[in-house]
Order: C-alpha cells, then structure tokens, then sequence
C-alpha cells in the first residue's frame, strides 16, 4: 500500500533518530517511491527545520536529542529528585496523562512505588511498563504508530484515544523550555503532548535545568496553558519572568 506524504514524513523522522544518516536511495527503496519524490520529501523536512540536508540524503537536525534510551542515563539524580516532588502533587484515585520521554519515566517509577488505585493513561510504553510492578494502578494504552526513538505510539489513533478522557493531571516533559514555552525535538510527541495537556485540569512540566532556554522545532504548549514546572534549578531571566507573569508554579527539586 503507498503511504501518503504525511506517514512517509513520519517514517522518515522515526528513522532519522535512529541512524547517523539517511540516503535518498535507501528510503527510496523502503517507502516503495521515487528518489525524486524523496528527495522532495526532505527538502519540505529541512525547510520545517526537523532535518539537515546532506548531499545524496540528510542527517539529524543539529542539536536534536538523542532517543530516549540514551536520554534515561543522563541526569538521574536530578531527575529522581524532580520525580519525587511531582509524584507528591498526585492526589488519591486520581485520573493522570503521562507523556513519554526519560524523566517522565523516573516520575512513572516514583508514582508506582508510593501511590495506589490511580488511573493512568500514557503512549509510552516505558511509562506503562514501571507502572505495571504497582497492580493497584489501572494503566490504559494509547495504540497508534509506533515511534521506536520514543518508545511511544503517535500518530491519528493515539491522539483520538487520548481525546476521549478528561484527566485531573498531565506530566509531560520537554526538550527545551524558553519564554514561548514547552518545546519537543520531534514533531509527533508534541503533537501527542498538546492534546494531553488540553485534556487535562492541570498539566505540570516536569525538566532538569539542561531544558533551560533550547529552542527546538515542535511547541506542544504555551506558559498560558501550563499550570506548574517541577525543575532541579530555579529558571533565570526571560524563561523565569515568563513564570511569573504567567503565575506558573515552580518547585525546585
């Protein structure tokens, strides 16, 4: 079956997060399209900022992050102590959203060790899988496609699932945070963590201090539409006045 451009642009995302490099004959042969085709595919991807264009191919876009597997042995102390203070703000038999990503699975671990009889609703399945050691947590999963640099499903059918429930909370994490808000290196987990937050009561943030004023392609939301930030180092400058005109919680880990 020929995939439409939209599935090719995301089969080409997904791939490029898992290998130095891509070439437009090689993709040309897995999508069963021309090169011409191709390569017009990864033009549109670098004018949108999410690749590099390479002559005969395309790389990752600089400063793009690694996948989540190298992300979840970076940082850790901090994030176990971001995870402690946002497991704390859950209150009993509440319905919560977790977005996929490393410190969001450090929360997920922290939530199934001191909390019971919560429902959680997550795409990761990271997420789903510390949460399943605590049989008092109900875990529902997102299908849709499955996005191996995340460990998360995206796409169509992940996000008309997640529509369907009204949370008490998101945790969702972040790439970058600057004054414009939270930010994501890949286009389709931001597009997951927009619709988490706009189903949710509160959505809370939750980033180690390396998050702090980068800048990457994908916004999934404004400060307007956050209600707190759980940090390890407490934000400077526009990032940190943006916080306060908006009223945005902050707890410093």
């Amino acid at each position: 079956m020929k995939l439409t451009k939209a599935a090719r642009h995301e089969e080409i995302l997904a791939q490029i997060t898992q290998q130095p490099s891509l070439r437009v004959a090689d993709l040309a042969g897995r999508l069963r399209v021309s090169t011409e085709t191709i390569r017009r595919d990864l033009d549109e991807l670098t004018d949108q900022g999410l690749v590099n264009r390479t002559y005969g191919g395309a790389v990752p876009m600089r400063g793009a992050e690694p996948s989540v597997g190298e992300r979840h042995g970076l940082f850790v102390a901090e994030r176990e102590r971001i995870a402690r203070a946002a497991s704390a703000r859950i209150k009993p038999g509440a319905l919560v959203m977790i977005g996929s990503g490393a410190t969001t699975t450090h929360v997920a671990r922290r939530i199934a060790v001191e909390h019971k009889g919560l429902t959680v609703v997550t795409h990761s399945f990271s997420v789903a899988t510390v949460l399943s050691l605590n049989p008092t947590i109900t875990v529902l999963m997102a299908p849709g496609n499955y996005l191996a640099s995340e460990g998360a499903t995206v796409g169509v059918h992940a996000a008309r699932f997640l529509h369907d429930f009204s949370a008490d909370l998101a945790i969702l994490g972040a790439s970058g945070l600057t004054s414009e808000g939270a930010t994501d290196a890949r286009l389709e987990p931001a597009a997951i963590f927009s619709v988490l937050a706009s189903r949710a009561a509160e959505t809370l943030v939750v980033a180690d201090r390396s998050k702090f004023d980068k800048v990457f392609p994908a916004r999934y939301a404004s400060w307007r539409e956050l209600g707190a930030l759980v940090c390890d180092q407490t934000p400077e400058g526009p990032l940190a006045e943006t916080l306060r005109r908006h009223g945005v919680e902050v707890t410093v880990a």
